[in-house]
């Protein structure tokens, strides 16, 4: 099960429901079971900046953040990967900046979220240009437009 969550208040300019099919496809080429299941919050600036605080020490907005759990579902049996948050307003900004859409932003920062809850991380030069070629493979096979901005 995808779950998607819109946090009240919020009206991105793209159906949400959209974007289930198109995680179904990036497990698929991030070679995940096919049962797996994660779910995705789409929030504001002040609720990423509150978690990435908390979580990460950095009091500062960010785009997305990930939050691994890798356990079965007690309620389906399914692998539980975790969870993906994204911040509307960031995506927003950033999706002007590249000069596309926004729902092309939220799909790069969604197959980003699923790499980091697989394990991945950009830490180091070695682990980001692994990340950055798997990232750019499955950006390119879903043919999104959209590219990471930071070096």
């Amino acid at each position: 099960m995808i779950e998607i969550e819109i946090r009240e208040g919020l009206s991105p300019n793209f159906d949400p429901g959209s974007l289930d099919a198109f995680i179904r496809k990036a497990l698929e080429l991030a070679e995940v079971s096919p049962e797996s299941e994660l779910s995705l919050v789409i929030t504001d600036n002040a609720e990423i900046r509150q978690l990435n605080r908390e979580y990460l020490g950095a009091d500062a907005p960010t785009d997305v953040l990930s939050f691994p759990l890798d356990f079965d579902n007690p309620e389906t049996g399914s692998p539980y990967l975790g969870d993906i948050v994204i911040s509307l307003p960031t995506a927003a900004q950033q999706a002007e900046a590249g000069g596309h859409a926004l729902i092309e932003e939220i799909k790069l920062l969604v197959v980003h979220g699923i790499l980091h809850l697989l394990g991945h991380d950009h830490a180091d030069p070695d682990e980001k240009a692994a990340m950055w070629q798997i990232q750019e493979q499955i950006l390119t096979s879903l043919e999104v437009n959209a590219r990471p901005t930071e070096s």
